[in-house]
């Protein structure tokens, strides 16, 4: 499992050429990693992870396999997109189904680019996106509510349950406030999820600015910052046409370039790892001569809840957990050091999986 995030914008912010950088960089990737692109508008990326290599190394494995992500440029945004503008209910059904949303918001000056409004201004175009969605929200959960409410009346647990989560929603939207700020406990969650709201979705601000802007940023991506902070969302500077031009180069010469902009690495991988903490994601790992393997899963997950994500039959006849933590695994030459050493764990169904864990299910048939 990794996660799906759905790039949105105004036109020419620089959604698309963000987009391309991404689908280009994987097809670079692909001399080492499977890559395919799902739909025109899907691209499935490698996850940046450099541990893989040195695991792959002492296990001697035969292929290298990372997680996975989609990123999917979702295209169809304008003015009134709620009210099935441009390709507005094409662009609401796509974008129901993502985990993430970043918004793509143009923070840099160019006269030959033309802005859809005539000006720059990365947080109005935040806002015109974001009032976009709060009004298909909107307009989803009025409809709803009256057959909600006639069901509640009667013996249906679930509307009763429903119905005061859909009208906390709708207190916060007419009130100008997002689906997201909706607190909601515990046990309420799957319910809330179930609404399938727009702007209940994790936001990821992306700040798309000019190449001599990429290393420290400028007045528009700090603006950016300021308002995710007040969001409680996460936010990442950005050039997507830096990002474009990597991807067109070898391994030698990205490091080369990067280094003459003053940048230690791809903005793409800040990107993914950002979009990973704003969803609470950690990886773990399974290592031997056939493969080393990445797995995406949720911070806490517990042991068999990690087996289920190679297969739910892992899950279900859980056993136990062969657990290694990396730096075990690295400073002790791999499994048998680890065992020799002690550092090698039997854990059960209560163990919670820590991030860099190098398992090894146990599990019955």
């Amino acid at each position: 499992m990794g996660f799906q995030c759905g790039i949105v914008g105004l036109p020419n912010v620089g959604k698309s050429t963000l987009f391309n950088a991404l689908t280009k960089t994987a097809a670079a990737q692909a001399a080492n990693y499977p890559f395919c692109t799902i739909e025109p508008n899907i691209g499935d990326v490698a996850v940046p992870e450099p541990r893989m290599k040195k695991l792959a190394e002492i296990a001697k494995s035969a292929e290298i396999l990372p997680a996975r992500m989609q990123f999917v440029d979702i295209a169809g945004l304008v003015k009134g997109a709620s009210k099935g503008e441009g390709l507005g209910n094409q662009f609401l059904a796509t974008i129901r189904e993502v985990d993430a949303v970043a918004y793509v918001l143009r923070c840099f000056d160019d006269d030959d680019v033309t802005h859809v409004d005539g000006r720059i201004d990365p947080i109005a175009d935040f806002e015109v996106v974001e009032t976009e969605l709060m009004l298909a929200d909107l307009e989803s959960l009025e409809k709803r509510r009256a057959n909600l409410e006639k069901k509640a009346r009667g013996p249906d647990k679930e509307a009763k349950a429903l119905l005061p989560l859909v009208d906390r929603a709708l207190e916060a939207l007419r009130d100008g406030r997002p689906a997201r700020t909706v607190k909601v406990t515990d046990d309420e969650k799957k319910a809330f999820d179930g609404l399938q709201l727009l702007t209940s979705k994790p936001v990821l601000f992306v700040a798309n600015v000019d190449e001599n802007s990429a290393a420290d940023g400028n007045d528009y991506s700090r603006s950016v910052e300021a308002r995710a902070k007040e969001e409680g969302a996460a936010a990442v500077a950005i050039s997507a046409k830096i990002e474009s031009e990597l991807a067109q180069l070898s391994d030698d010469e990205q490091a080369e370039y990067l280094g003459s902009l003053g940048l230690e690495e791809p903005g793409l991988n800040r990107l993914i790892r950002t979009g990973y903490d704003l969803l609470g994601l950690q990886t773990y790992f399974t290592a031997g001569p056939k493969e080393t393997r990445a797995w995406t899963i949720r911070r806490g997950a517990t042991a068999p809840q990690a087996a289920g994500v190679i297969h739910t039959d892992f899950e279900k006849g859980f056993i136990r957990a062969e657990t290694i933590a990396y730096d075990d695994y690295v400073s002790l030459g791999g499994e048998q050091g680890a065992k020799e050493a002690g550092k090698m764990r039997l854990e059960g169904k209560d163990y919670v999986v820590q991030d860099g864990d190098v398992m090894h299910f146990r599990f019955s048939n």
